[in-house]
């Protein structure tokens, strides 16, 4: 085990549709190996709102240098929320979005082919919502094919089961003015049979943005059926950035 003292913080931001224990396999391997692991519980209630709560998180809960795990729409997150956080010296993308300012995910998305909501997604209002506003649940017919690809039968079902919505203001609102990736290094995990977000709109992201991409052969869920190449690519950018 390495001197834990000598390691950065790694602080993980999960996705849409799924919570903090998604990356349970990564933050075992990766406390095994000495690191100091936190899971930022993303709320999934508006991208200017839930970046500016994971700028505070990061400025509170951590102290010295840290690398910044994004799934998915916790992309969207980490590229802003770490322009806050100067303690943040590498950006790590899994199967996640990674948007220029001025884009939305529902743009990147269909940037790629049209998407319907109504065909993947169960609305559901919600108390204070703004006008027009609803909470996006995956319907159980896309769940799979979509969201849970490579995952057993028991794991598809206890992620459907449990998931959390996001609102649909959140995939629709536009990023933020600059994005910490035009400064800072990154890497990014692609899943090549990832049905949320498709692996050639992966790759285009994690191309401007510079980044240095590692291919899995995995769905959406990249950390759950693959940790340990999870683990690899977040252990490189450790090493990397310490040097």
């Amino acid at each position: 085990m390495t001197d834990s003292s000598t390691l950065p913080t790694i602080v993980i931001v999960h996705g849409a549709w799924t919570d903090a224990s998604s990356f349970a396999g990564v933050q075992r391997l990766l406390t095994e190996e000495g690191y100091t692991v936190q899971e930022f519980a993303n709320p999934l209630r508006s991208l200017a709102g839930d970046t500016d709560y994971l700028a505070t998180y990061l400025q509170t809960r951590t102290t010295g240098p840290v690398i910044l795990v994004g799934h998915s729409y916790g992309g969207a997150l980490i590229g802003s929320a770490a322009l806050s956080a100067p303690t943040v010296r590498g950006l790590v993308y899994v199967n996640a979005f990674v948007p220029i300012e001025g884009e939305s995910l529902l743009d990147l998305l269909n940037s790629a082919g049209p998407v319907d909501p109504s065909q993947l997604f169960d609305m559901a209002p919600y108390p204070g919502a703004p006008e027009g506003d609803v909470d996006l649940y995956i319907q159980r017919g896309p769940f799979e094919p979509a969201f849970a690809t490579g995952l057993s039968e028991e794991l598809q079902a206890e992620f459907y089961a449990k998931q959390r919505p996001i609102t649909f203001s959140a995939v629709g609102a536009p990023a933020s003015a600059g994005q910490a990736w035009e400064t800072l290094p990154s890497w990014y995990v692609a899943g090549t049979r990832d049905g949320s977000i498709p692996l050639a709109l992966q790759l285009r992201m994690a191309e401007r943005a510079g980044a240095t991409v590692t291919q899995v052969d995995s769905g959406h869920l990249s950390m759950v059926t693959h940790p340990r190449d999870i683990v690899d690519v977040i252990e490189g950018a450790a090493v990397s950035t310490a040097q």
